[in-house]
């Protein structure tokens, strides 16, 4: 079967739009946990258990986040600070 650089540069491109993809669903995720730490005060907390369920970690890896403690601490201290990700 002949090797078709053609191909491969259409995955890679598909893969790197599909990781653009997930690290959207990441600040959307941000910016939600932001939004509910100004209104109730369990953004962090909320942060927190999202980047630690399953759902999360694959979000995470998918956008190209390393999954470690490390992630999820600089996360929460995001949340903490109340800077939305567009202003960022």
């Amino acid at each position: 079967m002949p090797y078709d650089m053609n191909r491969d540069s259409l995955l890679e491109e598909q893969g790197k739009r599909a990781q653009k993809l997930f690290a959207a669903v990441v600040l959307a995720a941000i910016d939600d946990a932001i939004l509910e730490e100004k209104k109730s005060g369990t953004g962090v907390s909320t942060i927190a258990s999202w980047a630690r369920s399953k759902d999360g970690k694959l979000i995470l890896s998918a956008a190209g986040i390393e999954v470690c403690e490390r992630t999820v601490e600089n996360l929460m201290a995001f949340v903490a600070r109340g800077i939305k990700t567009t202003v960022a």
